[in-house]
Protein backbone atom coordinates (compact mmCIF):
# COMPACT_ATOMS: atom_id res chain seq x y z
CA UNK A 1 0.00 0.00 0.00
CA UNK A 2 1.58 3.45 -0.85
CA UNK A 3 0.56 7.01 0.06
CA UNK A 4 -0.56 7.34 -3.02
CA UNK A 5 -4.02 6.00 -3.05
CA UNK A 6 -4.89 8.28 -0.59
CA UNK A 7 -5.39 10.61 -3.07
CA UNK A 8 -7.79 8.97 -5.40
CA UNK A 9 -9.99 11.65 -6.60
CA UNK A 10 -13.94 11.46 -7.60
CA UNK A 11 -13.39 10.20 -11.21
CA UNK A 12 -10.68 7.64 -9.60
CA UNK A 13 -13.20 6.05 -7.49
CA UNK A 14 -16.17 6.33 -10.03
CA UNK A 15 -13.52 3.90 -12.47
CA UNK A 16 -12.74 1.62 -9.57
CA UNK A 17 -16.34 0.99 -8.56
CA UNK A 18 -17.23 0.84 -12.61
CA UNK A 19 -14.86 -1.58 -13.25
CA UNK A 20 -16.29 -3.47 -10.81
CA UNK A 21 -19.21 -3.33 -11.79
CA UNK A 22 -18.37 -5.12 -15.38
CA UNK A 23 -16.43 -7.50 -13.64
CA UNK A 24 -20.08 -8.37 -12.11
CA UNK A 25 -21.24 -7.86 -15.71
CA UNK A 26 -18.98 -10.80 -16.90
CA UNK A 27 -19.46 -13.33 -14.09
CA UNK A 28 -23.34 -13.81 -13.21
CA UNK A 29 -21.62 -14.45 -9.91
CA UNK A 30 -19.25 -11.60 -9.72
CA UNK A 31 -20.74 -10.52 -5.70
CA UNK A 32 -20.31 -13.73 -4.57
CA UNK A 33 -17.26 -13.98 -6.28
CA UNK A 34 -15.92 -10.72 -4.85
CA UNK A 35 -16.69 -11.53 -1.08
CA UNK A 36 -14.66 -14.62 -1.76
CA UNK A 37 -11.93 -12.99 -3.05
CA UNK A 38 -11.79 -10.43 -0.43
CA UNK A 39 -11.57 -13.71 1.98
CA UNK A 40 -8.62 -15.19 -0.08
CA UNK A 41 -6.42 -11.92 -0.43
CA UNK A 42 -6.73 -11.68 3.90
CA UNK A 43 -9.25 -8.25 3.80
CA UNK A 44 -12.22 -10.19 5.57
CA UNK A 45 -11.51 -7.78 8.50
CA UNK A 46 -12.28 -4.61 5.70
CA UNK A 47 -14.98 -6.46 4.02
CA UNK A 48 -16.36 -9.46 6.17
CA UNK A 49 -19.57 -9.40 3.85
CA UNK A 50 -21.19 -8.05 1.00
CA UNK A 51 -22.94 -5.55 2.94
CA UNK A 52 -19.42 -4.18 4.05
CA UNK A 53 -18.10 -4.41 0.65
CA UNK A 54 -21.23 -2.23 -1.20
CA UNK A 55 -20.84 0.41 1.60
CA UNK A 56 -17.00 0.81 0.18
CA UNK A 57 -18.60 1.14 -3.30
CA UNK A 58 -21.78 3.24 -2.32
CA UNK A 59 -19.02 6.42 -1.89
CA UNK A 60 -19.27 6.46 -6.22
CA UNK A 61 -21.07 9.71 -6.64
CA UNK A 62 -23.15 8.18 -9.68
CA UNK A 63 -24.68 5.74 -7.15
CA UNK A 64 -28.41 6.17 -6.90
CA UNK A 65 -27.97 5.51 -2.84
CA UNK A 66 -24.33 7.25 -2.25
CA UNK A 67 -22.61 7.64 1.02
CA UNK A 68 -20.66 10.76 2.37
CA UNK A 69 -17.50 10.55 3.84
CA UNK A 70 -14.79 9.16 2.13
CA UNK A 71 -12.72 5.51 1.71
CA UNK A 72 -9.76 5.24 3.72
CA UNK A 73 -6.73 4.64 1.74
CA UNK A 74 -6.36 1.17 3.31
CA UNK A 75 -10.15 -0.12 1.71
CA UNK A 76 -9.15 1.99 -1.74
CA UNK A 77 -5.84 -0.51 -1.73
CA UNK A 78 -7.80 -3.61 -1.16
CA UNK A 79 -10.42 -2.78 -3.46
CA UNK A 80 -8.04 -1.95 -6.47
CA UNK A 81 -6.66 -5.47 -5.56
CA UNK A 82 -9.53 -6.90 -5.22
CA UNK A 83 -10.11 -5.64 -9.18
CA UNK A 84 -7.07 -7.45 -10.24
CA UNK A 85 -7.97 -10.40 -8.57
CA UNK A 86 -10.76 -10.48 -10.34
CA UNK A 87 -9.87 -9.62 -13.48
CA UNK A 88 -6.75 -12.22 -13.22
CA UNK A 89 -9.83 -14.97 -12.77
CA UNK A 90 -11.33 -13.52 -15.55
CA UNK A 91 -8.52 -13.07 -17.99
CA UNK A 92 -10.03 -16.16 -20.11
CA UNK A 93 -12.76 -13.96 -21.03
CA UNK A 94 -11.27 -10.90 -21.33
CA UNK A 95 -8.65 -12.31 -23.97
CA UNK A 96 -11.81 -13.69 -25.78
CA UNK A 97 -13.53 -10.62 -25.42
CA UNK A 98 -10.63 -8.52 -27.39
CA UNK A 99 -9.20 -10.89 -29.70
CA UNK A 100 -9.25 -10.74 -33.13
CA UNK A 101 -8.19 -14.33 -33.45
CA UNK A 102 -12.33 -15.30 -32.19
CA UNK A 103 -15.13 -15.74 -35.19
CA UNK A 104 -16.83 -12.44 -35.36
CA UNK A 105 -20.14 -13.38 -34.64
CA UNK A 106 -19.18 -15.40 -31.29
CA UNK A 107 -17.61 -11.91 -30.75
CA UNK A 108 -20.38 -9.84 -31.38
CA UNK A 109 -22.86 -12.10 -28.95
CA UNK A 110 -20.21 -11.79 -26.32
CA UNK A 111 -20.44 -8.39 -26.60
CA UNK A 112 -24.25 -7.84 -27.12
CA UNK A 113 -24.08 -10.01 -24.33
CA UNK A 114 -21.84 -8.16 -21.92
CA UNK A 115 -23.76 -4.80 -22.98
CA UNK A 116 -26.70 -6.21 -21.55
CA UNK A 117 -25.59 -7.38 -18.48
CA UNK A 118 -23.84 -3.81 -17.21
CA UNK A 119 -26.44 -2.01 -18.81
CA UNK A 120 -28.90 -3.81 -16.41
CA UNK A 121 -26.62 -3.25 -13.62
CA UNK A 122 -26.08 0.06 -14.35
CA UNK A 123 -29.50 0.79 -15.08
CA UNK A 124 -30.49 -0.97 -11.37
CA UNK A 125 -27.17 0.45 -9.43
CA UNK A 126 -26.76 4.15 -10.71
CA UNK A 127 -28.54 7.71 -10.78
CA UNK A 128 -29.70 8.30 -14.14
CA UNK A 129 -29.81 11.81 -13.80
CA UNK A 130 -26.17 11.61 -13.98
CA UNK A 131 -24.60 12.70 -17.53
CA UNK A 132 -22.16 9.48 -17.12
CA UNK A 133 -24.57 7.58 -16.39
CA UNK A 134 -26.45 8.90 -19.45
CA UNK A 135 -23.73 7.48 -21.80
CA UNK A 136 -23.49 4.30 -20.40
CA UNK A 137 -27.06 4.08 -20.61
CA UNK A 138 -26.70 5.08 -24.36
CA UNK A 139 -26.85 2.90 -26.75
CA UNK A 140 -24.55 4.34 -29.18
CA UNK A 141 -22.45 6.05 -26.77
CA UNK A 142 -22.32 2.67 -24.13
CA UNK A 143 -20.00 0.69 -26.73
CA UNK A 144 -16.30 2.31 -26.63
CA UNK A 145 -17.37 3.10 -22.92
CA UNK A 146 -17.70 -0.49 -22.10
CA UNK A 147 -14.49 -1.33 -24.80
CA UNK A 148 -12.50 0.82 -22.67
CA UNK A 149 -13.38 -0.94 -19.49
CA UNK A 150 -12.75 -4.54 -20.73
CA UNK A 151 -9.08 -3.31 -21.76
CA UNK A 152 -9.02 -1.28 -18.41
CA UNK A 153 -9.53 -5.22 -16.65
CA UNK A 154 -7.37 -7.02 -19.10
CA UNK A 155 -4.63 -4.81 -18.61
CA UNK A 156 -4.85 -4.99 -14.70
CA UNK A 157 -4.84 -8.90 -14.39
CA UNK A 158 -1.23 -10.34 -14.37
CA UNK A 159 1.91 -9.27 -12.57
CA UNK A 160 2.12 -5.45 -12.15
CA UNK A 161 -1.78 -5.20 -12.31
CA UNK A 162 -2.33 -3.36 -9.43
CA UNK A 163 0.64 -0.88 -9.72
CA UNK A 164 -1.01 -0.26 -13.59
CA UNK A 165 -4.25 0.11 -12.18
CA UNK A 166 -3.08 2.53 -9.12
CA UNK A 167 -1.60 4.38 -11.95
CA UNK A 168 -4.47 4.61 -14.35
CA UNK A 169 -6.74 5.57 -11.47
CA UNK A 170 -5.03 8.64 -10.01
CA UNK A 171 -4.67 9.67 -14.09
CA UNK A 172 -6.67 13.17 -13.53
CA UNK A 173 -7.26 12.42 -17.14
CA UNK A 174 -10.55 11.51 -18.49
Amino acid sequence: MTDATAELGRRGFERLDLLLLTVEALDLNGGEAMVWATQQLGFSALFPNRVELWKRRCHNPLRRSTRRGSVTSKETDALIQLLCAMADRLYPLLHQLLSRQEPEELTSQRWALLDQRLRALVAERMNPRRGAVQRLLDLEQSAPLQRQLVRSLALCSGAGGVDRMRASLLDPTP
